[in-house]
């Protein structure tokens, strides 16, 4: 038997000084699509997953809670990790940046870039906690941090420097020409105009004073902690055990695709390869930057007390109602908002009344009847391949819809309760089934647990109605 092609992909792994929210659900659910596609696909998939534990807004969100930031990360760490029922996703591992094999990959990172690629220097700098990162004037809004609207806090002290400048042009070619490949194309374009501004070398560790001795220890210098960014990156590969060149590292590295929101891309496309190329490593091949749920108008914040937790949600609607919301309602490629009330519009008009009549009303049929019905051939055709391969889930899903609504209009035209003839009868049901299946496989990946529902019960030969899959909300 042939080997089957590997896939590997990651999200990013999320600050763990709050709980998640409904921002990192939509990119970890948009992963879980691909991966679940990749594996219809016949593909030997690794999904990875996990949380970012080194950072100082762990060490003050604890400070704050009155509890130890060990507590603290794997109280929140934990909640993360049971997103997998929550979301039911289908992740293969969950990283901690704590663990003992991610200490050591981090390490190990450190000593394998090129020596000169790493140097000490005395300086200072505007430095903003929020995104665990350094600023110029020019990157600023009125001063401001763009990500999070705070004004930068002034650090001065002796670090070390990772010399990016040395490769700018060596980014700029690979970005350029899709070398790793960025999807979608406005983000390749922001990320190519950040390099053309010139690329300055980038600081790679904190005083352990500053870090409040939280993180992992710069190798051969005790007084300073690794970075945060430097460290959180080499998550992707300290997973697959690359520290030891594991099995898993020599089979799925490099990665297929990396996912990330838009506020971290420069970490991932230009520091990330950069490093990856100093320690001689191999680079992604792809990633994909997702954009932000904005919360009935508003960026989701702590302070604004718009946070929406998805256990919540998808206790009172149901997983599948979540996952659909987020994959169909936010734009593939750009922001989207989330309110509950459009929530309940597109739940009752899409799920109930779509999906769920449709399914009710062929099983009905169905039922009625005393045929005995066929099994039904489905397969993925290229344009839903094409559309997923470049992340347009809503595409996807619209084109399904489509499919439900023509189902719709062909049982309208043929009224099969009107028709008296048995053969001309089953000829509109089958029909009708074949469509239902196929709906159904194409939803796999989306409404994995819907999927499964509808392929259960239109197995056939006979066929019953069931309880409605997505009864109405008021």
């Amino acid at each position: 038997m042939a080997m089957a092609e590997k896939f590997y992909l990651t999200t990013a792994i999320p600050f763990v000084n709050a709980e998640p929210h409904l921002g990192f659900a939509l990119e970890i659910v948009q992963a879980d699509v691909i991966a679940r596609f990749q594996r219809l696909l016949n593909k030997d998939v690794f999904f990875l997953t996990g949380s970012d534990e080194n950072s100082l807004k762990n060490v003050q969100a604890a400070e704050e809670q009155n509890i130890s930031t060990k507590e603290l990360v794997n109280k929140n760490a934990k909640k993360f990790k049971d997103l997998k029922e929550v979301l039911n996703l289908t992740f293969d591992d969950f990283i901690k940046t704590t663990e003992k094999r991610h200490i050591e990959g981090a390490q190990k990172l450190w000593l394998s870039c090129k020596k000169e690629d790493i140097y000490k220097k005395k300086y200072k700098g505007l430095y903003c906690v929020g995104c665990e990162s350094f600023y110029t004037e020019k990157d600023l809004v009125d001063g401001k941090c763009p990500e999070h609207d705070t004004k930068p806090e002034i650090v001065e002290e002796e670090n070390y420097f990772f010399k990016l400048s040395k490769y700018q042009d060596f980014l700029k070619d690979l970005i350029s020409k899709d070398k790793i490949k960025i999807t979608p194309k406005t983000r390749k374009n922001e990320v190519l105009a950040f390099i053309e501004r010139g690329l300055e070398d980038f600081s790679i560790s904190r005083s352990k004073k500053r870090a409040h001795n939280w993180g992992i220890s710069v190798p051969n210098d005790p007084e300073q902690i690794i970075y945060v960014w430097f460290d959180a990156l080499s998550n992707y590969i300290t997973a697959l055990d690359w520290q030891n060149n594991g099995p898993l590292f020599k089979k799925y590295w490099p990665a297929d695709i990396h996912f990330i929101g838009k506020g971290i891309s420069r970490f991932h496309a230009i520091y990330w390869p950069a490093m990856l190329e100093s320690a001689s490593l191999s680079l992604p091949k792809e990633i994909f930057i997702h954009g932000y749920i904005t919360i009935n108008g508003k960026k989701i914040s702590k302070s604004l007390g718009n946070v929406i937790d998805p256990k919540k949600l998808t206790e009172k609607y149901g997983i599948d109602a979540v996952r659909y919301y987020l994959l169909r309602e936010i734009p593939a490629y750009s922001d989207g908002d989330f309110s509950i009330q459009r929530f309940k519009e597109v739940y009752n008009a899409d799920l109930a009344n779509g999906l769920g009549n449709l399914i009710a009303r062929v099983a009905k049929l169905c039922e009625r009847s005393s045929f005995e019905f066929k099994e039904s051939k489905t397969e993925l055709s290229e344009e839903y391949k094409k559309d997923l391969n470049s992340f347009k889930f809503d595409s996807v899903i619209k084109n399904i819809w489509e499919k439900i609504r023509s189902l719709d209009r062909y049982l309208d035209k043929k009224a099969p309760w009107k028709i008296k003839e048995e053969k001309q009868l089953k000829d509109v049901l089958q029909e009708s089934i074949d469509n239902i299946r196929q709906i159904a496989y194409e939803l796999q990946p989306f409404l994995p647990d819907t999927s499964l529902k509808i392929e259960k019960q239109f197995k056939g030969p006979k066929i019953k109605a069931e309880k409605s899959l997505f009864p109405r909300i008021d």
